[in-house]
C-alpha cells in the first residue's frame, strides 16, 4: 500500500482479515482486488460487466468473470465467501435490493461503499442552481451518469434497519479523509460493513 492508495481502499483493507475469501462485485479495473491479494493474501474473485475493465483485470492476472450482477449469483452456494464487496456499485445496479440480498447470501460479511447524494455540496447546487449536482463524489452529468439510484447515508441506514441487516462498522469520507461529524450532510461517500442479523 502506498500514499496514492485511495482512502476507501485503505479502509476496506483494514476491515478484511488475512487469508480469507473475497468476491468483488463490479470490480472495475481490479485495483482493489490486487491490493487485497498483495496485502492480505486473500483468495479473490471479481465480477465485472465492462469489457475494457475485464481486459485490464486479466492483464493483471486477476480471476475475473463477466457477468451482470442484476441476474444474481446463483452459481455460488450460501456462505461461499468470507466477504463480498460492492464498492461504488450498489447505486449502479437495476435491482440493488436483490444484489444486496444475494451478496448477504453468498458471504458472511458484505462491504458496501456508496456516494452520498445528500452531501452539502450537492444540496447547495440543487437549491441555488436548480440542476442535478456535479461534485467530486458525483462527477457525472445527468446524461452520462452510471448511477441509477440516488440515496443518502440516512436512506441506506434506514434501509438496513427495515431489512434486518446489521451494520457492524461504518466509515465516512470527505476530501479524501475520514470524517465523523454530521455524515449525512458532510460526507461525500460512506462505507458500511454489513452482516445478516442473527
Amino acid at each position: 500500500m502506498n500514499q496514492q492508495t485511495p482512502i476507501d481502499h485503505k479502509i476496506i483493507l483494514n476491515w478484511i482479515q488475512e487469508n480469507t475469501t473475497v468476491l468483488d462485485l463490479g470490480c472495475g479495473d481490479g485495483n482493489l482486488l490486487s491490493l487485497l491479494i498483495k496485502e492480505k493474501h486473500v483468495h479473490a474473485q471479481g465480477i465485472e460487466l465492462q469489457d475494457k475493465a475485464i481486459r485490464q483485470c486479466i492483464a493483471a492476472g486477476l480471476n475475473v468473470i463477466q457477468q451482470d450482477i442484476d441476474i444474481g449469483l446463483s452459481e455460488y452456494a450460501d456462505k461461499t465467501f468470507d466477504y463480498v464487496i460492492l464498492n461504488q456499485t450498489l447505486q449502479q445496479v437495476k435491482k440493488p435490493h436483490f444484489a444486496l440480498k444475494e451478496a448477504l447470501r453468498v458471504s458472511k460479511k458484505v462491504i458496501v461503499g456508496l456516494p452520498n447524494f445528500a452531501h452539502i455540496e450537492a444540496r447547495l447546487q440543487i437549491f441555488f442552481q436548480g440542476k442535478v449536482p456535479v461534485t467530486t463524489a458525483l462527477p457525472y452529468q445527468w446524461y452520462n451518469t452510471p448511477n441509477l439510484h440516488f440515496l443518502s447515508i440516512k436512506d441506506f441506514k434506514n434501509y438496513c434497519k427495515s431489512k434486518n441487516i446489521q451494520i457492524n462498522q461504518t466509515a465516512y469520507i470527505t476530501n479524501g479523509k475520514k470524517t465523523r461529524c454530521l455524515p449525512n450532510l458532510l460526507a461525500e461517500t460512506a462505507l458500511f460493513l454489513l452482516s445478516k442479523q442473527k
